[in-house]
């Protein structure tokens, strides 16, 4: 997939349909992070070969470190994607790489050679605060005019009341802020735009000077999470609606939209409620939201808390708008719905790939007759599994889906430190397109514990032609 246009035009697809035709991923990069771990090392860019006839497949074939350490590389995104299709002169060629902690951007060359990427420049963070107040950066996403928009979580002391986006042109200079003087969000994390629908929504984290701690209960209580969408008009950036989620929807993180720009619905991932929630646009133009999926907390003994959340921190929803994946953190499983209802989600996939409930482990689940079990969870290729189903990242004909185990370095430790410890692994999930299901492919499996500079944390995952978590359509 090192080509990323298609029909001589701009970068990406005419359509989600048109990209399910894509060609399969051949390498799919990956953000590993150092910092946190003990290891006084950068952090890096790895490309894993993801071709089953090549002989390096399940391998890291290179590794881009960047040039400082403490930075946290977290989510990434793509200079142009197919917003600007209908661009000949836009091209996929730089992928984008928010560091959370240090506010540092960097852009990575990944057209000179795919399979080894380089450092093209660095948007310093004493550039950003100067000219907008913004620390923490998160999503990033393309716009079709060329720009860059990049969510940032809080001001450089970690308040979340600093936050708000920050935009950047083609060549990477900071151009200022996005949203209107006055108009930015209670908290920041992730947002989607549906340019048709002249909306763009986003969610909230928390605040850096909360999270970056660990997770501590109490400051959900002192109202340092979120619970909150913040609906903008596109692409004028004017707050016109909050939409407040209440106590199913504790910790809003990734948002997205069905892929199709003409439909005025999406969901977002609760991580704390463990809830999905979809948000629709009403008759008169505003913006609603109800609870479509819900995983009650297990009943457990030997933990902090005797009832556990499932915490969903990831999901994304297929191409064609058929299924939406989620992970289960925190539970360890990975389930798939049939969306094509919408407003009636129907389970048609579950799996387990690890979580703190497998066999082995110090907890148990409490049934309601208060029988105790834990839980099967396959090894592959003789590894035990580690930690819990984190970031996922689809294949453009949606029947593979690979998975890491990394959330947050400060998080990782706490909930699982065996896999700061040890490193996180990359797995591929296969998909039954046809019935539904899901099902672990015994071949492919990435340990990050083996290597060079020690174990690491892998988190997002990037193809070179775009996925369906980075591209949208206008």
């Amino acid at each position: 997939m090192g080509e990323c246009c298609a029909h001589g035009e701009g970068p990406g697809y005419a359509s989600p349909l048109e990209a399910m035709k894509g060609p399969r991923e051949a390498l799919i990069y990956v953000t590993c992070v150092y910092n946190g771990t003990g290891r006084e090392k950068p952090d890096y860019l790895a490309t894993v070969d993801t071709d089953p006839s090549s002989p390096y497949y399940s391998k890291v074939i290179h590794r881009l470190p960047v040039p400082h350490i403490g930075d946290e590389l977290h989510h990434s995104g793509w200079n142009s994607c197919s917003s600007c299709h209908g661009d000949p002169s836009a091209a996929r060629r730089y992928l984008i790489l928010p560091s959370l902690l240090s506010g540092r951007i960097y852009v990575v060359d990944t057209a000179s050679n795919p399979r080894a990427p380089v450092l093209h420049k660095v948007v310093e963070p004493a550039d950003i605060l100067e000219k907008t107040g913004l620390a923490f950066p998160h999503t990033s996403h393309c716009l079709a005019s060329g720009d860059l928009l990049v969510s940032c979580l809080g001001d450089k002391d970690g308040n979340a009341k600093g936050n708000g986006f920050l935009l950047l042109d083609s060549d990477f200079k900071v151009k200022g802020r996005w949203e209107k003087p006055g108009h930015s969000p209670p908290f920041g994390y992730d947002f989607w735009y549906q340019p048709r629908h002249k909306t763009m929504i986003s969610s909230s984290w928390g605040a850096p000077a909360a999270f970056t701690k660990g997770f501590n209960p109490e400051h959900v209580k002192d109202g340092l999470y979120g619970k909150h969408l913040s609906v903008y008009s596109w692409p004028d950036g004017e707050l016109k609606q909050t939409l407040d989620l209440g106590e199913t929807g504790l910790l809003p993180l990734e948002i997205r939209f069905l892929h199709d720009p003409s439909k005025a619905i999406g969901f977002v991932g609760c991580a704390l409620s463990t809830n999905m929630v979809r948000f629709f646009k009403t008759d008169d133009g505003s913006w609603s939201h109800e609870v479509a999926i819900s995983v009650p907390p297990l009943k457990v003994k030997n933990w902090i808390l005797p009832e556990m959340p499932g915490l969903i921190t990831d999901f994304l929803i297929s191409l064609d708008d058929r299924f939406l994946y989620f992970v289960n953190w925190l539970h360890g499983d990975i389930r798939q719905y049939n969306i094509e209802e919408p407003s009636k989600p129907l389970l048609t996939g579950q799996v387990w790939v690890g979580g703190l409930l497998q066999k082995g482990s110090s907890v148990v689940y409490v049934d309601e007759d208060g029988k105790e079990s834990q839980i099967n969870v396959s090894e592959i290729k003789g590894n035990k599994l580690r930690g819990g189903p984190q970031m996922i990242q689809l294949s453009l004909d949606g029947k593979r889906l690979y998975v890491t185990n990394s959330l947050f370095s400060a998080w990782d430790k706490q909930f699982y430190p065996d896999v700061v410890e040890k490193g996180s692994h990359m797995l591929q999930i296969d998909i039954d397109t046809e019935n539904g299901g899901l099902s672990i492919n015994p071949n492919f499996f990435v340990d990050f514990a083996s290597e060079p500079e020690g174990p690491s944390l892998a988190h997002e995952m990037r193809y070179p032609g775009g996925d369906c978590t980075s591209d949208i359509w206008v």
